[in-house]
Parts: C-alpha cells; sequence; structure tokens
C-alpha cells in the first residue's frame, strides 16, 4: 500500500469547504466523479461507522477515526458491503487494504481554502485515483465557492 496525497486550492473559507465536503446533496455531486449514485451512511461522529457505498448499495465500511470540523476528518477503512447489505472485514480481498486511511485536512489561507487529501491505496488504483480525484476537486471547488 502506497500513501498519495491530492491537493487543491478553494476560494472560499474553510466552513463552507467543509460544509461541501459532508453535507447531504453535496457530497454525492461531488463524489459522483468516483462513481455515479455515490452516498454515505453514517452519523458523522467521532468514532461512528461510514457506509460509502455506490447506486446500488456494495461499497466500502469505514469508521470515522478522528473529526475536527472545519479542519480534519480521518476515515479508517475496514472491510466491505454487497448489495445486500452483508459487511465483510475476513476475506483475503478485504485483509490487503483493511486499515487504510483517508485524510482530509483543510488549512485555511485567508478567504481561501487549501484542501490536502492524503490516501491509503493499493498501488493497482493508483492510476484511476489520479484520473478521478482532479474531476471529484472540481465539482467540489463549484460547489463551495457558490455557497
Amino acid at each position: 500500500m502506497k500513501r498519495k496525497q491530492y491537493e487543491i486550492t478553494v476560494n472560499a473559507p474553510r466552513e463552507q469547504v467543509w460544509e461541501a465536503l459532508w453535507g447531504k446533496g453535496s457530497y454525492e455531486e461531488w463524489t459522483s466523479a468516483f462513481s455515479e449514485g455515490s452516498t454515505v451512511k453514517t452519523d458523522w461522529e467521532e468514532g461512528g461507522k461510514v457506509l460509502f457505498v455506490n447506486a446500488e448499495n456494495e461499497g466500502m465500511v469505514a469508521r470515522i477515526q478522528e473529526k475536527k470540523a472545519p479542519e480534519k476528518m480521518v476515515f479508517k477503512h475496514l472491510g466491505m458491503v454487497d448489495k445486500e447489505g452483508n459487511e465483510d472485514y475476513d476475506s483475503e480481498k478485504v485483509k490487503a487494504w483493511s486499515g487504510a486511511e483517508e485524510i482530509y485536512i483543510l488549512k485555511a489561507d485567508g478567504q481561501k481554502t487549501n484542501l490536502i487529501v492524503e490516501m491509503d491505496l493499493d498501488e493497482g488504483y493508483e492510476n484511476y485515483f489520479d484520473e478521478a480525484w482532479p474531476k471529484a476537486f472540481e465539482k467540489l471547488k463549484k460547489l463551495a465557492e457558490k455557497s
């Protein structure tokens, strides 16, 4: 596994960027760059369970490891969920990346925000994320800047 970093500057205060990242509706809009119909099921509380799912209701299970609004959110990926809602934490496929982190850091710079995303990823997915993150960032930037 490899830690990769992606970064963008948004012309909005970090509170607006935070809301665009995690707000109902806006989350679904910017994450469509990864998978159309993506959504999240969580209470957004530190320690809380998170289901990142696609339009077919399958995806990843994570936990909010750290939350400091509007500065930092850390997800720890733990498993997968299938269409029927069954959670898998033990298969060989899951064990290969279980414990991977996805970290969002928002740094204030006057009325701008520097958003840094660090994620642990399997090198086989590096090209996918290298192409998807710039698209997701553009969607997020538009959402945050129009708020």
